[in-house]
């Protein structure tokens, strides 16, 4: 789906960086969305939902921890040992 390669490129190449000690994952990555447009809206079962324009809302998790991720929904995940964030969409 286009609408996670645009995600993975804004989480790639963001407006700032990811400074773990200065803003949680959750509130860089729904930052980093919103700049590039995205509306991210609230979201019962994940961290938050992006609404991309006349599809459903497409929901997400985030972790620090890469062995969270599992088939319940797409994940941001913040590597600390190689300083890269990284986009797993549900499959």
């Amino acid at each position: 789906m286009e609408i996670f390669q645009v995600i993975q490129d804004t989480i790639s190449k963001p407006p700032i960086p990811h400074e773990p000690y200065k803003q949680s994952l959750k509130a860089w990555a729904m930052y980093c969305l919103r700049d590039k447009g995205f509306k991210v809206v609230y979201a019962q079962n994940a961290d938050f939902a992006i609404e991309p324009k006349g599809q459903e809302k497409v929901y997400f998790k985030v972790t620090n921890h890469p062995e969270d991720v599992d088939n319940s929904s797409n994940w941001i995940v913040w590597d600390s040992e190689t300083k890269t964030v990284s986009l797993f969409p549900l499959t």
